[in-house]
């Protein structure tokens, strides 16, 4: 199997710059997954409904495992010395993590964390460096942050500490001076309706993408990137869920930019995912081993719990246990699940990652073949776009 066989063509308007009006009025594709292997064209058309509507398809006593990272606003603009605009954007904690910095005042002060101020060091992306970035001294980020360049490396990539003044927290200054940020292809729409921006300082997010670009149940700072597939969840809509029997359990994954990394050669084993990190607490590994000891349907809210779950699985010999972990994997055509049995996804890229999990889920000829349908109703794709649930076999 080729990247190419993961191609399609999508008309530009289709894809979603904002979001729809009403999280849960959003279009849900609904199709049966059916067996992988199994002879296209003789399955049922899919249903097109809302997903406010999400209740009608799920299966009885549904356990919904849903990811609650929440996206930190990891794009940090700022000025060089030389007045020039520098743009820095966040990616993880680098594996030396923080630096406390400076003398640890006394208790009477507060926790010792925030008496003493903190570094950390992040990998990140730059624009705006130049070819050189030594010398360049602390960027000011906003009031009380500094960046500092450690080292460069390909393609805008840097090592950069964070400096918070004693008193404050780093991740405190980058919620107040930072901005989500938003995947490309929602810039480049955006870009394309009103016109380029014209710098880092004219951000691509809006006050609204602060709120709609999390899900409702975000939780735990980390990800670059929303977990789109909750993006659709209401308070409301889950509290009706709940009532009709259905149960719901989070995990996080913080989810990284490579998300949007398309697989550029032909052979999509050569591909090499970023590796995520993911928590899943005691009372969610619980209850996908009850679920899947007395056969109650687990339904991933999107393909990162789908991937949380499987690389546990594959990591624990087959069982689900409770901690924190990294994985890379990379599911694609001619892998088996072993836990989740029905998923809720958003439509995705040509030749990604995302699109060949999918297509190892429910079959590549069902899932293009639902691509196909979902241009012609005019659907709308990617991060703010609609959604599709794949439901298991009975």
């Amino acid at each position: 199997m080729q990247t190419s066989d993961f191609d399609f063509h999508l008309p530009s308007e289709l894809i979603a710059a904002y979001p729809a009006a009403e999280r849960d009025g959003s279009a849900l594709m609904v199709i049966s997954r059916g067996h992988p292997t199994a002879e296209p064209g003789l399955e049922a058309p899919p249903t097109i409904g809302r997903f406010r509507d999400l209740g009608e398809f799920l299966p009885p006593r549904s356990l919904l495992v849903v990811n609650e990272t929440r996206v930190m606003r990891a794009r940090l603009i700022g000025r060089k010395p030389t007045g020039g605009q520098i743009e820095v954007m966040l990616l993880s904690p680098a594996a030396d993590g923080a630096e406390p910095t400076g003398a640890v005042a006394s208790a009477t002060e507060g926790e010792a964390g925030v008496a003493r101020g903190e570094a950390q060091l992040w990998d990140a992306l730059a624009r705006g460096l130049g070819r050189s970035a030594g010398g360049l001294g602390e960027i000011p980020i906003g009031r009380d942050l500094k960046v500092q360049i450690v080292s460069r490396g390909e393609r805008g990539a840097v090592r950069v500490r964070l400096v918070a003044p004693v008193g404050r927290r780093v991740a405190d200054l980058i919620e107040e001076a930072g901005e989500i940020p938003l995947p490309p292809y929602i810039v480049a729409a955006r870009e394309a309706a009103v016109g380029p921006r014209s710098g880092p300082e004219a951000p691509a997010a809006s006050s609204d993408d602060r709120e709609r670009y999390q899900t409702v149940y975000a939780a735990t700072p980390g990800a670059v990137a929303a977990p789109t597939a909750g993006l659709h969840f209401t308070r409301p809509l889950m509290e009706r869920l709940r009532a009709a029997g259905h149960d719901f359990a989070p995990l996080t994954l913080h989810v990284g930019a490579g998300t949007f990394r398309p697989v550029r050669g032909e052979d999509p084993a050569a591909h090499r995912m970023d590796v995520e990190r993911y928590f899943i607490p005691p009372a969610t590994a619980d209850a996908v081993e009850e679920a899947r000891r007395t056969g109650r349907p687990v339904v991933a809210v999107g393909t990162t719990v789908v991937r949380t779950l499987e690389a546990a699985a594959r990591e624990g010999d087959g069982r689900i246990r409770a901690g924190a972990g990294a994985t890379a994997l990379f599911l694609r055509p001619g892998d088996d699940f072993r836990v989740v049995t029905d998923l809720i996804t958003n439509f995705h890229l040509p030749r990604s990652t995302l699109l060949m999990l999918v297509a190892a889920f429910a079959g590549r000829e069902r899932i293009l073949a639902a691509y196909e349908d979902a241009i012609r109703a005019r659907l709308r794709f990617y991060s703010y776009g609609d959604a599709m649930f794949i439901r298991g076999t009975a």
